[in-house]
């Protein structure tokens, strides 16, 4: 029976206390994280030449923005808590929308906070040497725990903590951060043209910029043409859109934005947009800083390249170059502050998506209600608890390998929920409209499910990527369960 007590406290409800800027920084600030820092010395090793290089990171964008300005037509139609499970469900039904939730709480949403987690411990290793992970602190048979596990997960824990006190809390730590991130960054490609140009870098670098080349792991280097170059850029493309994800992430906090069918459409827009900018022109610094070719075995910087930096750590080899010995600890701060903002806005972010599948009978119903502050804090802590299991196990870099296929698949699946609910509701409110449609988010399809096709076929890849298919198929049996049960 409802409770008729005139007196009685109400419920905790959503705050709409998100401002186009706070979701402009949730969405910046989720997206870059550690990746870009790192994974163009994979790209360089898949393509091997400037060009080919750039080129991935422009196709990334290109595909990125055209999936942002599209998927905002679902977002402004459904502005509820969320996101692309909701989109899923409205165009497709339950069972798709279940297995997509299923796939983000095993491993889309934990799997990258825990990556990012132990990131951050890594680079806080250069300054702090404990928390490395060579720091073995318990050892049995073939399970260890080392501090780099320790500290992520107690930046889980913090991290978690704080956004259960309310929105507010979440979104001032998210817009101090990713504003001092995004400054940093540009502040990075200034002086990194301004202090860095390495005449003889841009000489090598330049001369043969289409000359695609890939350097296989086992040694030795193979000339790219025709096929095999559309396939070396698909794989190269899995780090850069890796690097690009989770400009989605504002869509699961629908109902605690203010004017959430404009809002959401231009924050993933500028968003999407400004990270883009700032990617492509990082890589144009490395370019201008490092050869992109080198050898494993040099001794310097210069002469292990952009292709083997030290653990791939490009932009860290780059600021050691413009400010010597101390850019390693500059940039292993700023690595710090970009890891932290990231996890803070895709914890925020992701246990709205459990809250919305409980609210709907599909997951724990207790991950389904919200705090005294306004906030899944159940759902939030389910996470927490996922995401440090996969911090133990180590093999949360593996899992992100085997489920990249699967987050791709999902946004295609989800561009196509427009062109079927432009058939089955054509007379639904849309306060916003697909920009281009339908050629935008048909390049789109086109695009991504290129990708996917690469991933799923091409030898280096169609391992991980079955086995990320598997992951999502499992979620069918569970649906089974979770419906028996609810029903």
């Amino acid at each position: 029976m409802p409770n008729l007590d005139p007196n009685a406290p109400a419920p905790p409800q959503f705050q709409r206390a998100l401002t186009l800027f706070d979701a402009v920084m949730l969405v910046t600030g989720s997206m870059i994280g550690s990746g870009i820092f790192i994974v163009s010395a994979d790209i360089a090793r898949q393509v091997g030449s400037a060009g080919w290089l750039l080129m991935v990171w422009l196709l990334t964008g290109l595909i990125t923005i055209c999936g942002a300005v599209s998927y905002g037509e679902l977002a402004a139609m459904f502005p509820k808590v969320g996101g692309q499970y909701v989109y899923l469900r409205e165009a497709f039904g339950r069972p798709v929308a279940f297995l997509y939730g299923w796939t983000l709480f095993l491993v889309i949403q934990t799997g990258v906070i825990a990556a990012v987690a132990v990131a951050f411990a890594k680079f806080l290793g250069v300054l702090w040497p404990w928390s490395g992970v060579k720091n073995v602190l318990v050892e049995v048979g073939g399970f260890g725990i080392n501090s780099a596990q320790v500290v992520a997960i107690a930046l889980i824990v913090g991290i978690t903590a704080l956004n259960a006190q309310g929105v507010r809390t979440g979104k001032f730590i998210q817009n101090v951060l990713s504003s001092t991130k995004l400054i940093a960054l540009a502040l990075l490609i200034v002086f990194g043209v301004a202090l860095g140009y390495n005449h003889a870098a841009v000489a090598a670098n330049f001369a043969t910029i289409w000359e695609a080349v890939r350097h296989p792991a086992g040694g030795g280097a193979l000339p790219l043409s025709g096929t095999a170059l559309a396939v070396a850029v698909g794989m190269a493309m899995s780090g850069s859109l890796f690097s690009s994800d989770s400009w989605n992430n504002i869509g699961f906090a629908g109902e605690e934005i203010q004017n959430p069918e404009r809002t959401l459409v231009r924050s993933m827009a500028l968003g999407t947009a400004i990270v883009t900018a700032l990617y492509i022109l990082l890589n144009v610094v490395y370019l201008l800083v490092l050869p992109l070719a080198g050898s494993p075995d040099a001794a310097t910087v210069a002469g292990r390249g952009i292709m083997y930096a030290t653990d791939d750590r490009v932009a860290t080899a780059v600021a050691e170059s413009v400010l010597g010995a101390p850019g390693a600890y500059v940039l292993a701060i700023l690595i710090m502050l970009s890891t932290f903002g990231a996890n803070n806005g895709i914890i925020l972010s992701g246990a709205r998506a459990y809250f919305a599948m409980a609210k709907d009978g599909l997951f724990f119903p207790s991950l389904g209600r919200l705090n005294g502050a306004g906030v899944p804090g159940r759902a939030l802590w389910a996470q927490a608890l996922w995401a440090s299991l996969l911090c133990l196990s180590g093999s949360y870099g593996e899992l992100l390998n085997y489920v990249m296929f699967s987050v791709i698949l999902f946004y295609v699946v989800t561009i196509v929920g427009i062109f079927v609910l432009r058939r089955t509701r054509p007379d639904a409110p849309r306060p916003y409209r697909a920009w281009g449609f339908p050629v935008v988010p048909g390049l789109y399809i086109l695009l991504a499910s290129t990708f996917c096709a690469i991933l799923l076929f091409a030898p280096d890849t169609a391992e991980y990527s079955q086995r990320g298919l598997l992951l999502v198929a499992l979620g069918l049996p569970v649906y089974w369960v979770f419906g028996r049960r609810m029903g």
